[in-house]
């Protein structure tokens, strides 16, 4: 199955976002991918605030199947979250849950006026009533293939896909 452009659906996502750029909000990326592409953005549209980045492995409802993601990184919000509009930046969204679990994470800093969702790649899915205000791209792809988003060492994104049982 070919897969589509990650840097041509980066593109897409930040000419969305850039429409409403007028918007004083803040920006947090949730790791790993959604780090990579909210540096991107926070570079390209020239967001005032400082960047605010996640780990949300100790807020997910699934911490006690699957564990400890051994490389896990501190959160860091170096500003108010009380009354910001913040954009929550992933790079893929399926069921919500990850979503929700960064929710909870940012409630824990302060209650924000609003809260909105990007992702690169929307693949449906969903097990939760989330959804995102912008997306790159579209994309089904069935249950058990995973979507992984890469970056190599000059930053270029791209996409890689393998099947959900078996190790990679």
């Amino acid at each position: 199955m070919p897969l589509p452009d990650a840097e041509a659906a980066f593109e897409s996502l930040a000419k969305k976002i850039q429409a409403d750029a007028d918007r004083d909000f803040s920006l947090i990326g949730i790791h790993t991918g959604g780090v990579w592409l909210a540096e991107r953005l926070h570079q390209e549209l020239g967001i005032k605030q400082p960047l605010g980045t996640l780990d949300v492995a100790f807020y997910r409802d699934d911490f006690d199947k699957i564990g400890l993601h051994p490389q896990v990184k501190p959160s860091e919000i170096p500003f108010a979250v009380e009354g910001a509009h913040i954009l929550l930046l992933d790079d893929v969204l399926q069921t919500g849950r990850t979503i929700r679990a960064a929710i909870n994470e940012l409630f824990d800093y302060g209650r924000p006026a609003s809260i909105s969702l990007a992702a690169l790649v929307d693949r449906g899915g969903r097990e939760l009533p989330i959804a995102a205000q912008y997306t790159g791209i579209t994309l089904e792809l069935p249950a058990d293939k995973m979507l992984e988003l890469r970056r190599d060492e000059n930053g270029k994104l791209s996409f890689h896909l393998y099947d959900k049982n078996l190790p990679e």
